[in-house]
């Protein structure tokens, strides 16, 4: 089953923002508008690292499967657009204006771009920042990013969703758990009854101010309606 059709499965089965009136009528993978934006996002970020070899369209076209009988014009297209990274904001632009209504729809593109950087073994940080500017101008928060990058690469050791051990798209009330359960695990007295010996003490209160710190950040975070910056 194709990415397009497996977009509209999902779909179908929820009323949300990706299922709206106002978006292009049909499946994303019958409008040419979005497949050529699509292909030459997925072409152009192959070149974003430096380097271009026949797994990035394998990946592509696991994701971003042609319809039956368009292969052959989208393996053209794509070959031509990985010449270089140049134009790609304007294809993400495009699309988002397109789709602007279907915020889930842009997600599920990045998600997919990101399927294609990691098609190699790695994310370099070019590939990266090039994802993280095609979410933005696809009008993603920095939080759905994160999300989506957690997905695929795990989040940074020093992220303070990963310090709590809790998703960033956790409820408020899960957080506040998380951060409770953290800190009630590194208070030093438990550290103590489990029998360690009293050197690990230090240890413990240096852990209990790191999870204290992550948990500030997250309310921070959310106070102001902003997110940190996506290690």
């Amino acid at each position: 089953m194709s990415f397009w059709r497996n977009i509209a499965k999902r779909a179908a089965g929820r009323v949300d923002a990706a299922e709206c009136e106002s978006c292009p009528p049909g499946l994303p993978g019958e409008d040419p508008a979005f497949s050529t934006a699509v292909t030459a996002l997925g072409a152009k970020l192959a070149r974003a690292d430096g380097r271009v070899d026949g797994n990035e369209y394998d990946a592509f076209a696991e994701v971003f499967t042609p319809e039956s009988g368009s292969e052959g014009a989208v393996h053209r297209l794509y070959d031509l657009a990985r010449q270089t990274t140049h134009g790609y904001e304007s294809y993400a632009r495009r699309l988002a204006k397109r789709y602007r209504n279907c915020p889930q729809l842009l997600e599920d593109v990045v998600d997919g771009l990101f399927h294609i950087a990691g098609s190699d073994g790695a994310v370099t940080d070019s590939e990266l920042e090039y994802l993280r500017r095609v979410s933005e101008l696809f009008g993603l928060s920095a939080l759905q990013f994160r999300r989506v990058k957690a997905t695929h690469l795990g989040l940074a050791p020093d992220d303070p969703y990963a310090v709590l051990e809790v998703a960033p798209d956790a409820s408020d009330d899960a957080v506040r758990a998380a951060w409770r359960r953290a800190l009630s695990e590194a208070h030093p007295d438990r550290v103590i009854g489990r029998g360690l010996p009293e050197e690990y003490v230090e240890v413990a209160h240096a852990k209990a101010a790191a999870i204290n710190a992550a948990y500030a950040a997250v309310q921070r975070e959310r106070r102001a309606g902003l997110e940190l910056e996506p290690a």
